[in-house]
Formats: C-alpha cells, sequence, structure tokens
C-alpha cells in the first residue's frame, strides 16, 4: 500500500505538467463531422444525438476513475449541441452542459468544420454566433476553433478566432483530393507554434507533419484512429503512444518536435457514427508509466500544458492559399448571393439600430429568421463542397440554397423592415420627402436611387441647405428610380431630400459617346461589341492607357475571340449624373456588360451578367498596362501581400520545410489593388470568391503578372470535385469598380473605395405623423480617426437594451485611440468578442469612447447609450 502511495504522489507531481522530463501523452476522441457528405440532415440529426448519449453514458460510468482515465468526448462544432437541445428534453440537456462545463465535453466555436477562403471577413463571425448565444447563457466559455481536412488555411482567420474568444486550434488536414504537394504536408516547418494575424493576435495551433497518404494517423483528422477499418482499435493506439513517446525529443538539436507533450486528436473519420470510449481509456492505463503520463484528453487540457510548459512558441503569420475552399464556386451564383447578403446586412442593422434607440422591439418578429442566419453562415461552406461522397450532388446543392435562402431572406427582411420603419419615424411634409441614409462612417457625396413612378417634371431639394440637388430619371432593373447626387450625407446616418414640382435645373450629361468610346473628366474608355474594353485611359494621369493585351485577354474579359461580335451598343439611362453603356454579346457565351461613369466620380461601375449555364471554368480578365506593380488583396481579416514570404509578402513558400501552399486561386473579398510606388488602380469585387494572377498554378505564384482573373465560376479541380455544371444555374450577376490613384498603395482607401462601392447610399420615402422626428439631417456614430472604420454596428443579440454592438477595423499599420461618438451619449461599455460575450469594461470619457487599436486590428465594443 505505501508502495502504491508513493507511486501516486510521484505521478501526480510528473503529471502536473512541471516536471519538463516527463513526458505527457493526450489522446483525444474527436469526431469528425462530413454534413452532408457521409449523411444528410436527419441522418446527422440522429447521429449527434446518439453519439453524445452513448459519451455522457460512458462520462457517467467513469466518473469514479482516476482524472487521467475518465471518459471524454469532442465535438467538432457547436451544431453538435443545438441538435442534441433540440432533441432532447430539458433535463438531458442539463446533463451535457455539466459534462461542457465540467471538461467531459468539449466544442469548438466554429458550427460545423468549413473551409474559409472564400468567405468574408463578417460571414466567419456571423458563424459563430451560436457558440456566442451559448457562452452568455451557460456562462461558459469555448476556447477551441477547428479548420480540420483541406489542405490550406488562410491568414487573417487567426485574428478572427482569437478576436471571437478562440485561444487554441488544431488541425489534421486530407492529403487528398489535393495538388498540394504531399511533402509539404509531410514536413511543416512548425508542428506547434502560435497561429498569428496581422494584428499580433492569434491563437495555439496544433498540425503535425502527415504522415504520406495517411490521414488516420499523425497530421490527419483522425490521428488516433490508425486504421481505415478500426480492427485492433486497442493495440494500434497503443503503438500510438510509443510512437508520440519517440517524437517527443528534446535533446537533439535537429529535433523536428522539440517538446515533452503530444497530443493525438480525432477518431471519426468518414463514418457517421463512432462509439470507442473503452479503448482510450484502456491505452491510457496501459500506456502510462512513472517516466510517461498517458490521458484521456478534452484537447483544451493538451494547449494548457503548452502553455504552462512553452509559453514560448514560433510564430508563423502566412497565408497557404485556397484548395477546396474553391469549390464552393461549382454554384457561384448561389454563393454570389451569400455574399451580397453579407454586404447589405452591413445597411439593415444600421438602419435597424437608428429605428431600435426609439422603437426597441420593432425587429422582434424577425428573432427567429435572425438566428437561423447565423446558423446557415456557420454552415454554408461546410468544408465538403467536394459534393463527392454519399449524398447526392443533387441533395448537397439543394441544401446549399436552403442555407442562402436563410441568409438573404432574413437580410432583406431586416432591411425592408428598418427601412420603412424608419420612414414612419420622420415626420411627412405636404410635398413628398425621402432619406438618404448612408451606412458608412464617414461623410459621404455619392449616387442615391428613390424609386419614382410619377409622371410630371420633378426636382429634388435638399432640406439641410435649401440647394437643389442635382438629379435625373432612371430605369433599373425594370423599375424607375429617381437618381440624384447627394452630398454630404453624415456617418451612418441620413438626410432629408423633399420633392417639388417643376423642372430640374439643366446640366450637361455626366459623359460623352461617341462610337464605342465613352468619356467623362476623369477617364476615356473603349467598349467594343463583345463587352471586352479595349482601351482605358486616365485623364488625371496625362491620359495614361490602362489596358494590354496579355495573353490575348484584355479588359473586362471573358474569353472573347473577336471583339466585335455582338449587338449594336445603346446607351442606357443617360443624365447628368450618371451615363450607362450597354454591350451584348454571345461570344463565347451570351452575356450582358454595362459601365456606368459619373459626372462627379472617379468610380468606373461594371456590371456583367452571363444569360446561359456553363460547364467550364470562366474568368472575367483584367489586364493593365502596369510595370513593377506589387498586388495586395483582402483576404480575410487582412490585406495581404500576393507575394511569397521569401519576397515580402504573406504567401508560405512551398518548399520541403515551407508548408502546404497553393497560389492559384486567391481570396477576392472587398477589393484587389495593383500599385507601384507612384501610381495603382483598385478593384472592387463584391460577387466573385477568387482571382489568379496571369497563369498561376497551383505551384507557381505569377506574382509579377498584371493581369488579374476574376473567377467567374467553374470547377477548379475537375469534373469530380464540386458540384456539375453550375447545378444547371443560367443567370449569373457580377459587379465590379475602378478607381486610379495616383500615390502608392493605401489599405484605408482602397477599402473606403470598395465599402463605397459595394454600400450605396439608400433611399427611403418618409411617412410618419405628426408624433415623427423633424430633424433634416442625424449622424448615429463618428470616428475622428479616418483611417479607423466602423465595420458593423447593430442591437445586442439580446436587445438594445443591452447596447449597440459595434465594430471597428483599425487600417493603420500602427497602434491607434481613436475618440468613439454617437448621438447620445455612452452610459456604460464594454469590449467584447466579436460573438458579443464580454471581456473587460470600459469607462466613457464625457460621454465619448476613447477606443485602443494595434495595428491592423479588428474589435468589438458594447455601448450602451443614455
Amino acid at each position: 500500500m505505501k508502495s502504491l502511495l508513493l507511486l501516486f504522489l510521484g505521478l501526480t507531481v510528473l503529471f502536473s505538467g512541471n516536471a519538463q522530463t516527463t513526458k505527457r501523452i493526450y489522446l483525444a476522441n474527436d469526431d469528425h463531422t462530413d454534413y452532408m457528405w457521409t449523411g444528410n440532415e436527419a441522418q446527422y440529426d440522429s447521429a449527434f444525438v446518439k453519439m453524445l448519449d452513448y459519451y455522457l453514458d460512458q462520462i457517467e460510468a467513469t466518473k469514479h476513475n482516476s482524472p487521467d482515465f475518465q471518459a471524454r468526448f469532442n465535438c467538432d462544432g457547436s451544431f453538435w449541441l443545438k441538435v442534441y437541445e433540440k432533441y432532447r428534453s430539458p433535463a438531458q440537456f442539463n446533463r451535457l452542459v455539466e459534462a461542457l462545463r465540467s471538461g467531459h465535453i468539449s466544442s469548438p466555436l466554429n458550427m460545423l468544420v468549413s473551409t474559409y477562403g472564400a468567405q468574408p471577413t463578417e460571414a466567419v463571425l456571423r458563424g459563430m454566433y451560436y457558440a456566442g448565444h451559448m457562452e452568455r447563457r451557460l456562462n461558459h466559455r469555448f476556447p477551441l476553433a477547428v479548420c480540420m481536412e483541406n489542405q490550406t488555411l488562410p491568414l487573417g482567420l487567426s485574428s478572427l478566432w482569437a478576436g471571437s474568444g478562440a485561444k487554441y486550434s488544431w488541425r489534421g488536414v486530407c492529403g487528398c483530393a489535393s495538388k498540394v504537394p504531399n511533402a509539404s504536408l509531410a514536413h511543416r516547418r512548425n508542428q506547434l507554434y502560435r497561429y498569428m494575424g496581422m494584428d499580433g493576435g492569434g491563437v495555439t495551433m496544433k498540425w503535425y507533419n502527415l504522415f504520406p497518404k495517411n490521414n488516420v494517423s499523425f497530421g490527419g483528422y483522425a490521428e488516433t484512429r490508425q486504421e481505415k477499418v478500426p480492427k485492433e482499435t486497442v493495440a494500434k493506439m497503443s503503438q500510438l503512444v510509443e510512437d508520440m513517446d519517440k517524437m517527443c525529443d528534446t535533446v537533439s538539436t535537429k529535433s523536428a518536435y522539440p517538446f515533452n507533450v503530444a497530443g493525438a486528436f480525432g477518431f471519426g473519420w468518414d463514418d457517421l457514427e463512432t462509439f470507442v470510449s473503452p479503448a482510450f481509456i484502456t491505452v491510457a492505463q496501459n500506456g502510462t508509466t512513472p517516466t510517461r503520463k498517458v490521458r484521456v484528453s478534452n484537447e483544451e487540457d493538451f494547449f494548457r500544458d503548452i502553455e504552462s510548459s512553452y509559453p514560448t512558441l514560433p510564430a508563423e503569420s502566412l497565408t497557404y492559399g485556397n484548395e477546396w475552399d474553391t469549390y464552393c464556386v461549382s454554384m457561384n451564383e448561389i454563393t454570389a448571393r451569400v455574399r451580397r447578403a453579407t454586404e447589405k446586412l452591413r445597411t439593415a442593422e444600421a438602419l435597424s439600430s437608428i429605428v431600435s434607440l426609439k422603437n426597441q422591439t420593432f425587429a422582434n418578429s424577425l428573432i427567429p429568421a435572425r438566428n437561423q442566419a447565423w446558423d446557415a453562415f456557420g454552415l454554408y461552406w461546410e468544408h465538403d463542397w467536394t459534393a463527392d461522397g454519399p449524398v447526392s450532388q443533387k441533395d448537397r446543392a439543394r441544401w446549399q440554397i436552403k442555407m442562402q435562402k436563410q441568409i438573404s431572406n432574413y437580410t432583406d427582411s431586416l432591411f425592408n423592415l428598418s427601412l420603412s420603419t424608419l420612414g414612419r419615424q420622420l415626420k411627412k411634409a405636404p410635398n413628398p420627402r425621402f432619406y438618404v441614409f448612408n451606412p458608412l462612417s464617414w461623410v459621404r457625396n455619392d449616387v442615391a436611387d428613390v424609386p419614382y413612378s410619377g409622371l410630371g417634371s420633378v426636382k429634388v431639394v435638399d432640406m439641410s441647405t435649401g440647394k437643389e440637388a442635382n438629379s435625373q430619371l432612371v430605369t433599373v432593373g425594370g423599375k424607375s428610380y429617381l437618381r440624384i447626387w447627394a452630398e454630404n450625407i453624415p456617418s451612418v446616418g441620413y438626410k432629408v431630400f423633399e420633392l417639388r414640382q417643376g423642372a430640374p435645373q439643366p446640366h450637361l450629361q455626366a459623359a460623352t459617346v461617341n462610337g464605342d468610346y465613352i468619356s467623362n473628366d476623369f477617364y476615356r474608355l473603349r467598349l467594343r461589341k463583345s463587352g471586352v474594353i479595349t482601351e482605358l485611359f486616365d485623364k488625371r494621369a496625362a491620359n495614361r492607357q490602362l489596358v494590354k493585351a496579355i495573353d490575348g485577354n484584355y479588359f473586362n474579359d471573358l474569353g472573347t475571340t473577336d471583339l466585335d461580335e455582338g449587338a449594336p451598343l445603346l446607351i442606357e439611362n443617360a443624365g447628368p449624373i450618371s451615363v450607362t453603356f450597354k454591350a451584348v454579346s454571345r461570344n463565347p457565351i451570351l452575356h450582358t456588360v454595362r459601365v456606368t461613369l459619373y459626372k462627379d466620380s472617379p468610380r468606373i461601375e461594371i456590371q456583367d451578367s452571363i444569360q446561359a449555364n456553363f460547364k467550364d471554368l470562366k474568368t472575367w480578365a483584367f489586364s493593365f498596362d502596369l510595370t513593377n506593380q506589387t498586388t495586395r488583396h483582402e483576404e480575410l481579416g487582412a490585406i495581404i501581400t500576393a507575394k511569397k514570404e521569401t519576397r515580402g509578402g504573406h504567401y508560405a513558400a512551398q518548399t520541403r520545410t515551407g508548408g502546404p501552399a497553393r497560389y492559384d486561386w486567391l481570396t477576392f473579398n472587398h477589393f484587389a489593388d495593383l500599385s507601384d510606388v507612384n501610381y495603382g488602380v483598385t478593384i472592387s469585387n463584391q460577387d466573385c470568391s477568387f482571382f489568379k494572377l496571369g497563369k498561376s498554378s497551383p505551384d507557381s505564384l505569377w506574382e509579377q503578372s498584371s493581369q488579374l482573373n476574376a473567377l467567374a465560376g467553374g470547377q477548379t479541380d475537375g469534373e469530380k470535385l464540386g458540384i456539375s455544371a453550375q447545378n444547371g444555374d443560367s443567370a449569373f450577376f457580377y459587379q465590379f469598380a475602378i478607381q486610379t490613384h495616383p500615390s502608392a498603395f493605401d489599405a484605408a482607401s482602397a477599402m473606403k473605395f470598395s465599402l463605397e462601392h459595394q454600400n450605396p447610399l439608400v433611399a427611403g420615402m418618409i411617412t410618419g405623423d405628426n408624433n415623427g422626428e423633424t430633424n433634416n439631417t442625424f449622424s448615429l456614430l463618428g470616428v475622428n480617426d479616418p483611417n479607423v472604420f466602423l465595420w458593423s454596428v447593430k442591437p445586442s443579440e439580446e436587445g438594445i437594451e443591452q447596447g449597440l454592438i459595434t465594430r471597428f477595423w483599425n487600417m493603420n499599420a500602427k497602434p491607434v485611440t481613436p475618440v468613439i461618438k454617437l448621438a447620445r451619449p455612452i452610459n456604460s461599455a464594454w469590449q467584447t468578442t466579436h460573438i458579443e460575450t464580454n471581456e473587460h469594461k470600459i469607462a466613457p470619457i464625457n460621454g465619448s469612447l476613447k477606443a485602443s487599436f494595434r495595428q491592423h486590428q479588428l474589435k468589438t465594443y458594447r455601448l450602451i447609450l443614455k
């Protein structure tokens, strides 16, 4: 008995994590969910519930074991918790909650395993909102986040995870359906490291070298499994413990793993269900010795040991490009609708924030739809877009459309309700009045389209100045509008205008058309019948030519073989504010191009559409006459340089000890910019998820190419991966905008330009009664640093009485301390995670918030107003 007591005390000391000579091995039973791949929704609902029931029973049965030998289980998405609560009683769900709190069940912030390269920044965050709800409801934090199986990983995701409260992540990849060299997966530079973003935030990452063509061992997504068809689980897992013991090498100066702590996570692989708890306990008991601890892990315990034992890990701030991420463009129009809805949400929520100050409950009826939309953000980019599993392509496509509709329908409903409700909160006048709303955090001059069906002449008066605003009638999408040039629209606010009978003041047309040339004060361009732009001169830069054919492709080129094949060019909506030039061609496929120039804006807008189904890979080429330029682009949560790390960029070098990088399709969020030290051009993009530089390939980045190819759709890795033939769709829409700048690249300017293009001023009719507001202008929010942008503002998830949730992005490459002011004094403030969980309280100063940001940081605050 005495010897047993001494052994127990010795093990307690060794297992504490403070004795560096003791090896600690962590075995985590982590299931891997292949949602809508291995099984459909109903099958996975059943599997989630059955597995959690089983593991909760195992936890109960082993609760008297030594802590290291108790049953534990790790969900790979918070969606498990949502499904369990839906199908189980409150008492059963409370049992699950207790297991979460005790650390016997763990769950990450992400809804399910997703790919991230195609996601807008805000979409990533909304996809974790269910976990945020659960954190506040249960008073329990979820420190894990995962991105699994897909071979590649973006840079900025690390910042978004960290800002949402994540501390840890592990990766296991497939090493299949891949063009990433297996050697780079098998020889990573760091297997334990700090996965860091541009803002210095990040998570501790475990990403082991992949055993060649073996994703059920180290570096795979089922590391503890060891066999694709388990037959000798205990024996194989026991050998795995010995292998990890040897892997832990703190003696050799050339050690690939200089740590005494190792973990093998994951067992489920591609199975719908797994029930293997006893094997983990047996292996942990048998593998534990006086000099080695083996523990059944919840994954979090492994990372806490690492944090304590190895506080200084190497850091990586690199992107590895995109692979399975790109397969969502096999349904490009559906994916584009999600992207449009994500952007429209910015305006819808800003409007609802203003409305909620006076009517706290006006949108309560939309709460169920809102929660469905957040779930859909976490599910739409589920990683099995390969669509090559037991679930058919047709069923997978149908589910993707369902997710898209949940997002789009909520956004449209909130937008329409907020727009009309704000109109009812403003007092109407004898003459028709409307307001023009600006969702962005700076004062703007831009166009606004007001629905208008009147027959007589009408003019528009700015009620704050008494001056007439320039206007013209336009038809867009078969509907009539009055287009005005609205000036000095307040930040996150509105201005009131009035319609009066009478002819508007005469003005010259915004642009002139001569043959196939259109020009204004800023540019002169040539639009061919094919819809291709073959000439573009920048008048502000001494008529500098911007277009140069590269590999036979010009500008806005879909792959045309005859530049002048198409219907006669048409002029649409010509007036003193804007002129639109239209081309329709069947070369190479039926498509329409509309180019719009403005009188008072140096923005060129291009609206492209394809009106036919296609099966091949299609791109819109933009070929520039630039030399020595550098391409930069918004990834997600980061603005990065499209060069390899060895040449001053952010892309991992694809070497034997570099990383599993892929270079062909780069993330195309709000913009890409091609600039040298004196001149450049910014391309705003709303509907495409990716672009390619020149002839870049999976293993070659053409970083010096001045040709950007925006991916219009297709199956990027062949006909067996993704949804075939765009799921039969035959209508596709793409929106671009171009603007030059006579200086070096500036991230804030590029982002500002693209946000203005993609977040137009919106107009709503004023219909309120005599109790309505009479202010002719209103601004909800302002920031005194022009390079700190409001990213989103919305009522708290728990209601406006819990404050406004405001998210800002510091575009500066240095720390800043801007002052944030609202229309009402700030009574109290909290810094929160991006998913709205309070972190620490901040004292307002004279009713304003003095915020602090690291370089490039995205940050979220809860502001409670007086």
